[in-house]
């Protein structure tokens, strides 16, 4: 079932925080020139709605072909975070094959959400995130009962066949809205000295760029975490599209961190985010991989969904 439409005032209270965004990148961020920050390359969004849509409007602006591919995953190689701070060898496999092959698992989740914080957002969810259809934060379990729909989408040129971006496309299965529509790699950030993961969030006429740095426990868990100090550090980037490169406001405060381990058979995953030491809310994900006959039907599924 499609999710319902956004009401007038939605659209207008979505307009009115995007330019006040985009005013504070203007007052508050830097100018930054692609020539002078590589590393913060990413798609911006449109100028209305993100969506489920947004895959097949980056590929129609930007020449490229979605191809489902039933074994795909978020790294092309889990190796590709190797370097002299994080050692891919110490985290267990059923985790590695999770970034390496994401299409072949199912996520169950649930929420967790702060009851002091919970009018906070659900006014920025309904009025903000139902009418770009990104962020579409559950605040109570009952809006994933039904379970999470998890979409993989490699992303390359048309010509060439050159891998472009992995796109991951979750939506809450109740009533289709979109949890998060975001673009993953591992890349490096310059104030960091190994490769990290690599999220963009498109938005609109913008986007949110998080680099997570990489950490193996001594049990062969695995960690994300997003704290940094300073520009050039893992953390939390807003990127606004502007004539001549972006306007860029760096978010010290807000920090995000995954958690994933084996449990039971399964990989589990704790995500928090927070402002400052403050829990905003909290997901939880039970990981299980698909049978042989599931990975087929999913894989059937996700193509027959993009061609409709």
């Amino acid at each position: 079932m499609p999710p319902k439409s956004p009401s007038a005032l939605q659209r207008l209270s979505a307009r009115f925080a995007s330019a006040c965004v985009d005013l504070g990148a203007a007052w508050l961020g830097r100018r930054v020139h692609l020539k002078d920050a590589p590393w913060l390359e990413c798609p911006m969004g449109p100028d209305e709605q993100i969506g489920p849509q947004f895959y097949d409007w980056l590929a129609d602006n930007e020449e490229l072909e979605i191809r489902p591919d039933a074994s795909c995953g978020l790294l092309r190689s889990f190796d590709d975070l190797r370097g002299p701070q994080f050692n891919p060898d110490s985290v267990a496999q059923p985790i590695r094959d999770f970034y390496e092959q994401t299409a072949r698992h199912e996520l169950d989740a649930w929420s967790e959400t702060r009851l002091g914080l919970r009018i906070g957002l659900w006014c920025l969810t309904h009025f903000v995130s139902h009418s770009i259809d990104q962020f579409n934060f559950p605040l109570s379990a009952m809006e994933l009962s039904r379970g999470m729909t998890s979409e993989v989408l490699p992303m390359v040129e048309r010509g060439s066949g050159k891998h472009r971006y992995t796109g991951w496309l979750r939506r809450r299965a109740v009533d289709g809205r979109v949890l998060y529509a975001g673009l993953y790699s591992a890349a490096p950030a310059p104030g960091y000295g190994s490769p990290c993961v690599k999220v963009s969030f498109p938005v609109p006429r913008g986007s949110i760029v998080v680099f997570l740095r990489p950490e193996a426990m001594p049990d062969g868990s695995f960690k994300l975490v997003s704290a940094g100090s300073k520009f050039g550090d893992v953390g939390f980037y807003r990127l606004v599209r502007s004539r001549d490169g972006w306007d860029v406001i760096y978010l010290p405060w807000l920090k995000e961190e995954f958690h994933l381990y084996v449990k039971d058979g399964f990989v589990r995953t704790d995500h928090a985010v927070r402002i400052g030491k403050v829990d905003m809310f909290r997901l939880h994900y039970k990981i299980r991989r698909l049978h042989a006959e599931e990975e087929r039907a999913d894989a059937d599924a996700v193509v027959a969904s993009r061609e409709m």
